[in-house]
């Protein structure tokens, strides 16, 4: 049999209250009562109820006196300030207080029901309607699934599962978990299809035809924003997915307008090689070695595969005829981070302004590596909150705040998302194929061509052809790739580690938002 619930109720009228307290309990509620503030603060310390109903004005030490001792010595424990004064004063310092809810006499007995019902219930309340509505929710997305879907409907269907991960995360009870996951590699399964039959297509309109994508990014949503009057920021976060967007948006929306929330279709492979380059460069990879032919570098090529963003950059600024002052900032470590903070002031003079923060990337590589922060990281929801914790305290959102200070517009978005691994998949390559376990590249790869979305031909995906026999394979959904040779190591060292490259609903739908500084 359950415990009961406990509640302690403190009023110097608490004879009056008989009523109230003989329906409390036969609702099988176990009553404690007091008449003044020094009993309730003995009777909270010996008896430890869950919820306490305190009157604020009694004789000798106050309502908030007592709720201050109270706190002090069972600092979880909900309290409900009952009183006859409406003054603000009163409100604002019972609330300062951490009250849990305010009442004002006369109370009838279904007031203080309700109130209590709020307090102790609402978590199972909460659990239960979320379920439910899911539950309608799944129908729903399971019947858009087997529609032929166009891209804006994928981006739709998406939002809805970030939005149920986000809200069935927060539930005490999981039972959902299993159907949500479930649902959600069907999602991916199809969105695979979905790509492998229309990327190519997606490639080819010129102009605003077609889907915003990588290459096209900057120009279709970032120049429309940019004006005369306020400098215009454009903050790229290295690997942010879009229901990690989610975690950070309520900090963000404290000191900035959410103008518009989106997504768009990164090209492949998703790796910053391959997506920030074409951001930066307004091109796709083979018009950017074709244009800056010293400048591009290929898989098997050593050295760093993005140092030349800030000359691509320019050159789009060029392009696009945005003759104002520009400035562009990356930022790969913590005193690099301070040091962007110490610019921000004077990049006010500046029409545009591009900052690349890698920290969401480096913390996914180093989850890979290092067994701690893998724990730190196990799944999604670690994740998230890990990526919230760090933007709290990151010089980036003080950077930002001092960004807010002023009239500007603010544009954050990605060059590509992860997802979590588990299916491993066999490819074999010689010494030249790429490292990256998401997609492969090299003349003599050897695999299984259903386990894969073929590029065999490197110009149809507009990716520099290194050779004539030279193809590329991307891995879909959740899988990876391993070698044969030592493949149970790989397998178990690879599984449930966050990845990018392939073709996924986290890697290639990300985040492109819009705001104004509240100033």
């Amino acid at each position: 049999m359950s415990q009961k619930i406990k509640i302690l109720w403190a009023d110097d009228e608490i004879d009056l209250l008989k009523p109230h307290i003989l329906f409390l309990e036969q609702k099988g509620y176990e009553m404690i009562t007091v008449n003044n503030g020094n009993d309730a603060i003995a009777l909270a310390l010996t008896h430890q109820p869950d919820l306490v109903f305190l009157d604020e004005n009694m004789p000798g030490i106050s309502g908030l006196e007592t709720l201050s001792k109270i706190k002090a010595n069972q600092n979880d424990v909900q309290v409900v300030m009952i009183t006859k004064s409406e003054e603000e004063y009163i409100m604002d310092d019972a609330i300062g207080s951490q009250i849990a809810d305010y009442l004002i006499k006369p109370v009838n007995p279904n007031q203080i029901l309700l109130s209590i019902k709020k307090l102790l219930d609402r978590s199972r309340l909460v659990n239960e309607k979320t379920n439910s509505n899911y539950q309608i929710d799944f129908r729903h997305i399971s019947n858009k699934l087997m529609d032929n879907m166009d891209l804006n409907e994928w981006k739709a269907v998406y939002n809805k599962l970030v939005f149920w991960e986000l809200e069935l995360g927060k539930n005490a009870d999981k039972s959902m978990n299993e159907v949500y996951e479930n649902q959600k590699k069907e999602a991916n399964h199809t969105f695979s299809k979905f790509i492998t039959k229309h990327y190519f297509d997606f490639l080819q309109p010129v102009g605003d035809n077609g889907p915003v994508m990588s290459h096209n990014l900057f120009r279709r949503c970032v120049k429309p924003l940019i004006n005369e009057q306020v400098p215009t920021f454009f903050i790229l976060i290295d690997n942010l997915r879009f229901d990690q967007w989610k975690a950070i948006a309520p900090i963000i929306k404290d000191r900035f307008k959410l103008e518009s929330e989106d997504q768009y279709l990164t090209i492949l492979p998703t790796t910053t090689q391959y997506c920030r380059n074409a951001i930066f460069s307004g091109l796709l990879p083979s018009e950017i070695e074709k244009r800056f032919p010293q400048k591009w570098s290929n898989d098997e090529d050593e050295g760093g595969k993005n140092n030349f963003e800030e000359d691509f950059f320019k050159d789009l600024l060029s392009r696009l005829q945005i003759k104002g002052k520009s400035s562009y900032t990356k930022v790969t470590n913590l005193d690099g981070g301070k040091a962007l903070v110490d610019k921000i002031p004077n990049m006010f003079q500046n029409q545009i302004n591009a900052i690349v923060y890698n920290f969401v990337d480096a913390f996914s590589h180093a989850r890979t590596d290092v067994s701690i922060i893998r724990e730190l990281a196990e799944d999604e929801a670690a994740y998230r909150s890990v990526t919230e914790s760090w933007f709290k305290h990151s010089p980036l959102w003080e950077a930002m705040q001092l960004i807010a200070e002023k009239p500007c517009k603010v544009i954050i978005t990605t060059d590509h998302g992860s997802v979590r691994v588990n299916k491993a998949v066999k490819v074999i390559g010689d010494k030249n194929t790429n490292s990256n376990l998401r997609y492969k590249q090299g003349k003599n790869l050897t695999y299984d061509p259903k386990e894969v979305f073929e590029i065999k031909k490197p110009e149809m995906a507009y990716l520099p052809k290194v050779n004539v026999s030279q193809c590329f394979v991307v891995c879909k959904e959740d899988d990876f790739f391993a070698y044969p040779n030592n493949y149970n190591h790989y397998v178990k060292y690879y599984s449930n580690t966050f990845q990018h490259g392939g073709i996924s609903l986290e890697e290639m739908l990300v985040p492109i938002i819009a705001l104004e500084s509240k100033s």
